[in-house]
């Protein structure tokens, strides 16, 4: 199955709707969660204060499937993986999920906010829009950014960090964060000097799951 919703499920309630933005972490996430899931699913463009955003508080994405609306991306994947895959995605040893927890909590809240507002949606807005980039607010950004990436980069080198179990939901949720910054100029020559980090990305780039939901932006 593709991402653009092919597939042979014959459950008639599978069919995952995604509405979201194209070009955006949080609904590739949800796009990956139902490619490991096997599960159809279309996107609908869908912008964030567009009044067809049903989320009470104007973020996306949302989803329907199973007859029912969801919102929240941990919520989403975390049903997507419990409802359809048996929970593939997420150890039962309740010390392994305490780090896959903690490795998406800290994607979401401390990651995805630095890289997004420091570098990725900068760049984004330049490529689409041409809007002018600011190299103020990107010199700003950069220290804090490279210490974010040094500590993955140890968290990692000492003990493997999220990857002991395999692949995880922490994967589905690291992987569209950190690889949107890898697609900025001053990101991939970061994350081009932490060999952990830089090997990590490119195994997990040519999962199914992952190479089938490639953004239009991203090379192959």
């Amino acid at each position: 199955m593709s991402a653009s919703g092919h597939s042979d499920n014959p459950n008639p309630h599978a069919r995952v709707r995604i509405f979201g933005t194209v070009i955006s972490t949080y609904t590739r996430i949800v796009q990956i969660a139902c490619e490991e899931a096997g599960l159809a699913h279309e996107t609908i463009a869908t912008p964030a204060q567009s009044p067809q955003n049903r989320h009470p508080f104007g973020k996306l994405p949302v989803v329907e499937m199973d007859g029912r609306e969801l919102i929240e991306s941990v919520a989403i994947a975390q049903y997507i993986d419990n409802a359809h895959a048996a929970g593939a995605l997420q150890p039962h040893d309740p010390s392994a999920r305490a780090v896959m927890d903690t490795w998406i909590a800290l994607a979401n809240n401390y990651l995805f906010p630095l890289f997004e507002n420091g570098l990725v949606m900068p760049w984004i807005m330049h490529r689409v829009a041409q809007w002018p980039i600011d190299p103020d607010k990107i010199n700003q950004a950069l220290p804090n950014i490279s210490r974010a990436l040094g500590f993955v980069e140890a968290e990692l080198a000492k003990d493997g960090a999220w990857t002991t179990s395999g692949f995880t939901l922490a994967d589905v949720f690291l992987y569209p964060v950190l690889r949107g910054l890898q697609l900025t100029p001053q990101g991939e020559v970061g994350i081009a000097q932490c060999d952990h980090l830089s090997a990590w990305l490119a195994v997990t780039g040519n999962r199914a799951s992952i190479a089938a939901t490639r953004w239009e932006i991203e090379p192959r």
